[in-house]
């Protein structure tokens, strides 16, 4: 089965941590009344800073990386603020002003129990996985999910009316996740989810840490936000990348995905010899493939923008990129390799308009711009990673 992970979109993260660079500073107020709004959370989006408002609506996030952020204000009864910053050398100061929130109903279904479980079940193995990360978490609250499975049009869908809180002992988190909207087409094979998403270090032995330490170091190389921190840093041959370009063309032969599984349903209980000739056409390729030998240069795909530490990727369609400092463990039914190119892992970018937007700290900047194949789209949230993770670094 074609395995594909959409990038995550409007992902905030926080943990607690270390001081590093930067300082940011500011005031919560209310818009209308300019009041000073106390215990209103405030985060960086793709960080690992957060804190609260005082009394007087202050704050302040100190040790910041330098780069682009978005701050953003949450509190109960007001629309969310969020504010792109640039963090160096210099302090920051923002004025956060606070908008009364408008009601929004929505959609929640009643299902019997036996249909929640199911859809819960599918849940859990699309949205932490399968992997034996995933089995290592536990998410405390799942009544907090609203999940719905559309079994005509293939796909589930859902979200949470709070924050989901999963312990994850692969890694060592405690992730606490407001699920905004999650979806899993069947039909095309990619699950997509957005939300806000806060990290705090669990407590462990030092023989626990130690074990946590490693394992995120092993997700972290080879990841998607290795690979475009090195393309940031011009490190990709050093990191051991290779990217090429990737030609496709929808394969004629084969009908559509939708045609396909709508003859192996009709056919599947009543017409053996027509419900395997559909099964047949379901095993043949989707397109027409052809791989570019010759490696591509940093400066090939990547450019500079008008915004410090900001850089646009851009390539025709199809990145292919091989990690070559680790060998496919996974068989990828769909994924191109030609029979003389040695197995390494390898993920393909798939690039929606002309370009994508990331930073120095590896992010994707730009929503829905990017889709991955491959190994890539192995990662759930139980191999999720806080975006400012450095390899090495000590976490308390």
């Amino acid at each position: 089965m074609r395995s594909i992970l959409l990038l995550f979109v409007g992902l905030f993260i926080i943990v607690n941590c270390q001081a590093q660079n930067g300082t940011i500073t500011g005031k919560v107020t209310v818009k209308s009344t300019h009041a000073p709004l106390a215990k209103a959370s405030v985060f960086l989006s793709n960080a690992t800073f957060g804190t609260v408002t005082g009394e007087d609506g202050t704050f302040s996030l100190n040790g910041v990386r330098p780069g682009q952020y978005e701050l953003v204000v949450t509190t109960v009864g007001y629309e969310d603020f969020i504010q792109t910053i640039m963090v160096g050398a210099k302090p920051v100061n923002v004025e956060a002003e606070m908008t009364p929130k408008v009601t929004e109903l929505r959609e929640v279904v009643i299902t019997s129990g036996g249909s929640w479980k199911r859809n819960y079940e599918n849940f859990v193995k699309d949205f932490l996985g399968t992997s034996d990360d995933a089995k290592k978490c536990k998410i405390l609250n799942p009544t907090d999910l609203n999940l719905l499975n559309h079994k005509t049009k293939r796909y589930l869908e859902g979200y949470s009316y709070d924050f989901l809180n999963i312990d994850n002992y692969a890694l060592g988190y405690k992730v606490k996740i407001l699920l905004k909207s999650f979806k899993t087409d069947y039909l095309n094979h990619v699950i997509s989810w957005t939300g806000k998403v806060l990290y705090q270090e669990l407590p462990g032995s030092a023989e626990q840490k130690k074990k946590w330490a490693a394992r995120r170091e092993e997700l972290y190389y080879g990841s998607a936000m290795h690979f475009y921190r090195s393309l940031a840093n011009n490190t990709m041959d050093k990191d051991g990348f290779v990217i090429r370009i990737l030609q496709r063309k929808v394969n004629t032969k084969r009908p559509s995905e939708e045609l396909i599984q709508a003859k192996i349903d009709k056919f599947r209980m009543t017409n053996r010899d027509s419900a395997q000739y559909w099964f047949n056409m379901a095993e043949l390729p989707k397109y027409d493939e052809f791989l570019i030998r010759q490696p591509l240069s940093v400066a090939d795909v990547m450019h500079p923008t008008n915004e410090a530490g900001v850089y646009a990727i851009a390539f025709p369609k199809y990145l292919y990129v091989v990690y070559t400092k680790r060998r496919e463990t996974v068989y990828f039914k769909d994924l191109f390799r030609p029979l003389d190119m040695e197995n390494f892992e390898t993920s393909i970018i798939n690039l929606y308009g002309d370009y994508a937007f990331f930073d120095s700290n590896g992010i994707v900047l730009s929503p829905g711009s990017t889709l991955l194949e491959g190994a890539w789209s192995l990662s759930k949230v139980a191999e999720m990673l806080p975006v400012d993770y450095v390899p090495g670094d000590t976490k308390n």
